[in-house]
């Protein structure tokens, strides 16, 4: 009976247009990769600033492996914690300006953990309808009261602050949402935070290393500095490597580490990637270049697509919203006959009705890339081969 039952779930993911696909990717990320044989020009992965193959980095990996090996073998707070992840956290505390960092095996691990270390049953956390999903299981498994509030609704999100008696309160958003490149008014959320006397969680997976003097994340893009920001950086995006942390005052990140089940009950990572990281922070902080050619490749896909349904941002995410799934998967699969990659995004990443193409940019793209991806775009709306492009 069971497998039946699953049988049928999946045939009814499949017809709804939302059954996921991978595939095999020959070789390093890149500009350009190679799936069966054949080399697609790719818009369709995180490395914004092209690090993820950095000669210094592979080295600086290759390096610690050959001296700490390839695995810890215990938790951080058994054996598994070695002189390269503490290291690591001091460098990282540094980079972000704040007081204090603990690294963790991924995003989503940093995520769930920190909200769940900083807010329990008798707390409230409140988050943005279009957050990340680390973040709302994150919020789920706290036990918390969760209030969703509309997407960037700051008069919704006042009252709601307001309203809440007893307890502590966290608010969390991403800093950078993921699917439509939009930035989140970190000073007003910060201000409001101040009001009410709540935390402000901010995930930062697509703002660190691309925005702020030196690509230090969001908060430097706005020049704010505050003990409630909790700064979780993800790095295996703009980074390049692998893992995430959390960033805040002594006690939040004390709290952190004593309380969070992903941090406790896991492996540690490997010494390799957070040596990796540590070349990769170099990188970010002194070859300004980097951020220099990403908003100029963004300036120059604006230009190239407009009135097509674009919808713009100032970050390297850049989506074309095409509302039906098909649409999306249509679309998409144009494009990779015409050897380019770009996802197709469908429910539940975004809302129903909103499935698109998530454009992502690197730094290691060139202009003739963008423009052979908008002549490409052009051609597919002129022909009609896809009536919402």
């Amino acid at each position: 009976m069971i497998l039946k039952l699953l049988a049928e779930r999946l045939a009814e993911i499949g017809r709804a247009g939302l059954l996921r696909r991978r595939f095999a990717r020959q070789g390093p990320q890149g500009p350009r990769i190679a799936v069966d044989g054949r080399e697609y020009l790719a818009f369709c992965s995180n490395d914004y600033l092209g690090l993820a193959n950095h000669p210094r980095i592979v080295k600086a990996a290759v390096e610690a492996a050959e001296r700490h090996g390839v695995g810890q073998g215990a938790s951080h707070l058994l054996s598994g914690h070695s002189v390269v992840h503490e290291r690591l956290e001091s460098a990282l505390a540094q980079f972000v300006r704040m007081p204090r960092a603990l690294h963790f095996s991924s995003g989503y691990q940093a995520n769930i953990g920190a909200i769940g270390a900083l807010a329990g049953p008798e707390d409230t956390v409140f988050s943005d309808a279009l957050n990340h999903a680390s973040l709302i299981d994150g919020a789920r498994l706290s036990r918390a009261r969760v209030v969703r509030y509309p997407h960037l609704d700051l008069g919704f999100l006042d009252e709601a602050l307001a309203s809440s008696m007893g307890g502590g309160k966290v608010v969390v958003t991403d800093a950078v949402f993921s699917m439509d490149g939009d930035i989140a008014p970190v000073a007003a959320l910060l201000e409001l935070c101040e009001r009410h006397d709540a935390l402000l969680l901010l995930d930062d997976a697509h703002g660190f290393g691309v925005l702020g003097a030196q690509g230090r994340g969001t908060p430097a893009h706005f020049e704010l500095s505050s003990p409630r920001i909790v700064y979780v950086g993800t790095l295996g995006k703009a980074a390049g490597v692998s893992g995430a942390f959390v960033a805040g005052t002594q006690d939040v990140v004390e709290t952190v580490l004593q309380r969070a089940r992903t941090y406790i009950y896991t492996t540690a990572a490997p010494a390799m990637l957070a040596a990796a990281v540590e070349a990769s922070l170099e990188l970010i902080r002194t070859e300004e270049w980097r951020r220099e050619r990403l908003r100029s490749l963004v300036a120059s896909l604006k230009r190239a697509l407009p009135g097509i349904g674009l919808k713009p941002s100032d970050t390297p995410i850049q989506p074309l919203v095409l509302g039906a799934n098909a649409a999306a998967l249509h679309a998409a699969a144009n494009l990779r006959e015409r050897g380019i990659l770009v996802p197709a995004i469908r429910p539940p990443t975004v809302p129903e009705g909103t499935a698109r193409l998530r454009i992502s940019l690197s730094a290691a793209h060139g202009e003739q890339d963008v423009s052979r991806l908008a002549a490409v775009l052009r051609e597919l709306c002129a022909s009609g081969a896809e009536a919402h492009v």
